[in-house]
């Protein structure tokens, strides 16, 4: 299992960026995906889900309205719109697939919202 997440980067403050991740390894199209995220001395939480077929989509409260998940099955790729970043999302953002005892995750990819 491979995941590979890209597109982080310094953004400034209600500004967007696209988050691409991955996957491969496994059969990419009938699992949930997720992304969460880490700020400094922070845990790691929840940002959004989305069902193996596209169709439902889960967010957390903070950046509900602002971020879209969203995939393609054919491509083996999850993508995290992201808009109207605020500082407070800055953070190292990781893909997740519901495998193994502790699920499978990707390296993450650095997002600073900063001006």
């Amino acid at each position: 299992v491979q995941l590979v997440e890209s597109g982080g980067g310094l953004v400034q403050p209600g500004g967007s960026l696209r988050l691409p991740c991955a996957a491969s390894g496994f059969t990419f199209s009938s699992y949930v995906m997720s992304w969460h995220r880490q700020a400094p001395g922070k845990e790691r939480e929840l940002v959004a889900t989305i069902g193996s077929a596209g169709y439902s989509t889960n967010y957390a409260d903070s950046v509900k309205g602002r971020f879209t998940i969203s995939r393609d099955n054919a491509k083996n790729t999850v993508y995290l719109q992201m808009n109207r970043l605020k500082p407070e999302d800055t953070a190292v953002y990781y893909c997740k697939a519901p495998l193994g005892l502790f699920g499978s995750w990707g390296q993450g990819t650095q997002v600073t919202v900063s001006s």
